[in-house]
């Protein structure tokens, strides 16, 4: 029989936990410190989810006691809409039997509530089940991602990647290319979740393969578009920087496929290279051309996805640019670590409560004089909870 760590089906046997106690584990989730914010993140996320923009656009014109009104009518009629045909005729039966337990009945109500028992427990299993698939994905994608920094003659590099769900479509990696040169990647696949996430793989397998031989950066950039382009899925694309260092030089070439552009952090200016090509896989007769930057000791290069910028708090305002690049100046003269970690802690005290709404990835480059050391063997930097930054 399958079973699954997280959420076992089966009966405790010799050797394995009990079950908890159903009234202890009641007790403890109304003593929850956050029972409160937890409360007001769930009503958002059904808010969020079965309301389009449309819709929420006519809601916020109405006055308080309409908008009550048709915000209930609209989520049922929404959340009866995505259940699957079986469920919604069950549904409709219980209303039935409940309306004939109101007017004389009584074991229609029985009925009813039976009825929205089953329902519920069908929706639970597909959910437990659901889960066991993302766990899984998660661990896949664990193993995927680097689980360390690199390290270069020359360079003080951080890497971080937080994915808004379980699973998570951005994508930092980097790929010793020999022993003077090391590649790194930030990218960005349309979307979140699962599907996002196989995609990202698929990116990370064709970067590894390809990336090693190619040595002109434009090249590289339409061989990956020729292959999502051919392979790939409608309205499925990626956002690629894709960058080379060299040891012992401040010399960085750069390949961008429709990502944001990194900001250089010099002594008395905030520079931005100009904008790279198309996202891959938009379309494929995409050109790239191959973009290049000279560091000086203690410059700071900050390539990030849009989760960064885009991260939102309780009231819906962004992040945003402004407040990136008015930080960052007070970010040189640290050490990469704790430039990424205060910059992460600046956007987790912005969001407060609200929870991600995008894929939040980081690479941070500080070019430093130091001693030659030798590269890392390729590893795979580790993921860090959907919902909080470490």
């Amino acid at each position: 029989m399958r079973t699954d760590p997280l959420h076992s089906h089966t009966e405790a046997g010799p050797g394995q936990p009990k079950p908890p106690h159903f009234g202890r584990t009641v007790l403890d989730d109304l003593h929850q410190a956050d029972l409160p914010r937890t409360l007001r993140e769930d009503f958002r996320a059904i808010y969020d989810f079965y309301l389009d923009p449309e819709t929420r656009r006519e809601l916020s014109q109405m006055d308080q006691g309409q908008r009550w009104f048709h915000l209930t009518g609209w989520v049922l009629k929404s959340s009866v809409l995505k259940l699957s045909p079986n469920r919604r005729l069950m549904l409709l039966a219980a209303a039935l039997f409940l309306v004939l337990g109101i007017i004389g009945y009584p074991p229609g109500l029985w009925i009813a509530i039976l009825v929205l028992l089953l329902i519920l427990m069908l929706e639970l299993k597909d959910k437990l089940l659901a889960q066991d698939e993302l766990e899984a994905g998660r661990a896949v994608q664990f193993a995927l991602l680097p689980s360390n920094h690199p390290r270069l003659p020359g360079w003080e590099t951080w890497l971080f990647t937080r994915p808004a769900n379980e699973v998570g479509g951005d994508l930092v990696d980097y790929l010793p290319l020999d022993d003077r040169r090391l590649g790194l990647a930030v990218g960005d696949v349309a979307g979140k979740g699962l599907g996002a996430a196989l995609v990202m793989a698929k990116l990370q397998a064709t970067l590894r393969a390809l990336a090693p031989d190619q040595q002109a950066l434009d090249g590289l950039g339409r061989r990956v578009n020729e292959i999502f382009c051919r392979d790939g899925l409608p309205n499925r694309f990626v956002s690629l920087a894709y960058l080379v260092l060299e040891a012992g030089s401040g010399h960085v070439r750069m390949l961008n496929a429709g990502h944001l552009p990194p900001l250089i952090v010099r002594r008395t200016a905030l520079e931005e290279p100009a904008k790279g090509g198309a996202a891959i896989g938009l379309h494929g007769t995409a050109c790239y051309t191959e973009q290049a930057m000279d560091l000086a000791p203690g410059d700071l290069l900050v390539v990030y996805s849009d989760g960064l910028t885009e991260a939102r708090n309780e009231g819906g305002a962004f992040f945003g640019d402004e407040r990136l690049r008015l930080m960052l100046p007070h970010l040189r003269d640290l050490p990469v670590a704790e430039a990424g970690r205060l910059l992460l802690a600046e956007v987790e005290r912005f969001v407060g409560e609200a929870r991600p709404h995008d894929d939040l990835s980081l690479l941070l480059l500080k070019r430093v004089e130091s001693d030659p050391a030798p590269l890392p063997v390729n590893g795979t930097v580790r993921l860090a909870s959907p919902h909080r930054a470490p």
